[in-house]
């Protein structure tokens, strides 16, 4: 498998467990390996077609879940890995050399923001439920924050949940929900206590069709065309007794400790990504002549294309930083948001670097450049946009009071 991985893309980030040793073990490599090798034999022999289809099939769940990789930070007592936040950026680093933007989000969804919640929040009874169907792929999990008049401002949902005999009685409406289309499990967040605002939110463990709940409809987007985004609805959708998450009125709370990690995942793509720009721009100036020689040998080109290496490999090792403070047990909300603010904007500033490099091939769709700016673009949008991270950064350097330091 080792050998396979290598032919396959022997060429990307060589070496990257040696160059940043404080960070990775041979394990980490021997993971990285094998990620590569599934990407390079089960993904990207069909990105172009799950692109042009703009989705893809669930059972590329299944295939992650069979070599072990949807649970890699879920605790071995539980079925997982029980391994580190390291194992999960390599998993996520070469998760991008598939060929698609959309893929690794929708796979990061279930990996990353809605199964850790349902860890560490979950019951006995909800692990013995869903854990085994989600490690496995045989379930999709999809998390559902975000509302038509709701994004950063998660305490303005207007999603309600009411309690009756037997259970709660969903209404609302959610947007711009990854993997809305073909989850099987989703965690909503709702009001309990509508007069409490962030104190009076909770989480619910609704299951596909549950009567009340359905997809609307998908939505079209500019980039990330192989992810769905749903936009679902619940209209007297009762959920019984056993499938509130987490404790009630809380879950303003444990969605902030959930976003901690889906920003630090965030950033590891967005890294991956413009890492992914940048090698195609290397191979594009090597081999397209101007003027009588490779365009990759005039110094302009040079200097700037050293910029982009520079640029990106500080936003790499910002991320890494901020992830050596979660596997420490440090508190790490505002390194966390420095990691996404500057992974997400430097990684796009690089891909507009290489689609500029690439000329007027690059604005066409014959070359994945453009199709990587285009994903790139979400990142600085989904999971806390540029303007929250900022908030949040210099509220955390004591610049701005808060009455409370959990709050997006």
């Amino acid at each position: 498998m080792a050998l396979a991985a290598q032919e396959a893309g022997a060429e990307y980030a060589p070496g990257l467990e040696e160059r940043f040793g404080p960070y990775f073990r041979p394990e980490h490599r021997a993971l990285r390996e094998t990620v590569r090798e599934v990407v390079e034999r089960h993904l990207k022999p069909h990105a172009q077609q799950w692109e042009k289809a703009g989705g893809f099939p669930p059972d590329v769940f299944r295939t992650l879940g069979e070599y072990g990789l949807l649970g890699l930070r879920v605790p071995e007592i539980l079925g997982g890995a029980g391994l580190d936040w390291f194992s999960e950026i390599v998993f996520i680093e070469e998760l991008h050399r598939c060929g698609m933007g959309g893929l690794p989000m929708g796979v990061m969804v279930h990996t990353d923001m809605a199964l850790p919640v349902l860890v560490r929040f979950g019951t006995p009874e909800q692990h013995r439920r869903y854990l085994p169907a989600a490690l496995t792929g045989k379930k999709v999990l999809a998390i559902a924050m975000t509302e038509p008049w709701a994004g950063s401002d998660l305490a303005g949902i207007r999603t309600v949940a009411r309690r009756v005999e037997g259970g709660w009685v969903l209404d609302g409406s959610k947007t711009f929900i990854t993997n809305g289309a073909i989850a099987d499990l989703l965690v909503v967040a709702a009001k309990t206590d509508p007069p409490a605002g962030r104190s009076g939110i909770s989480l619910f463990l609704v299951e596909r069709g549950m009567p009340g709940f359905r997809t609307v409809r998908t939505l079209d987007k500019v980039g990330m065309w192989s992810s769905d985004t749903g936009e679902l609805l619940f209209d007297q959708c009762f959920v019984p007794d056993g499938h509130l998450l987490g404790e009630l009125h809380r879950g303003f709370y444990h969605l902030m400790w959930e976003l901690e990690g889906e920003r630090l995942a965030i950033a590891a793509a967005a890294v991956a990504m413009g890492q992914e720009a940048l090698d195609q721009t290397l191979e594009y100036v090597r081999t397209r002549h101007a003027f009588g020689q490779p365009i990759g040998r005039f110094q302009a080109l040079q200097h700037r294309i050293a910029e982009m290496a520079a640029a990106l490999e500080a936003a790499r090792q910002l991320v890494y930083a901020a992830a050596w403070r979660v596997e420490q047990g440090r508190r790490a909300v505002k390194e966390i948001m420095m990691a996404k603010l500057v992974a997400t904007r430097t990684a796009f500033e690089v891909a507009d670097e290489a689609l500029q490099m690439h000329g007027g091939y690059g604005y066409t769709m014959e070359y994945d450049v453009q199709r990587i700016w285009r994903d790139l673009r979400l990142y600085r949008i989904g999971g806390g946009t540029d303007e929250m991270l900022r908030e949040v950064i210099s509220r955390e350097m004591g610049l701005r009071p808060s009455r409370n330091r959990e709050t997006a």
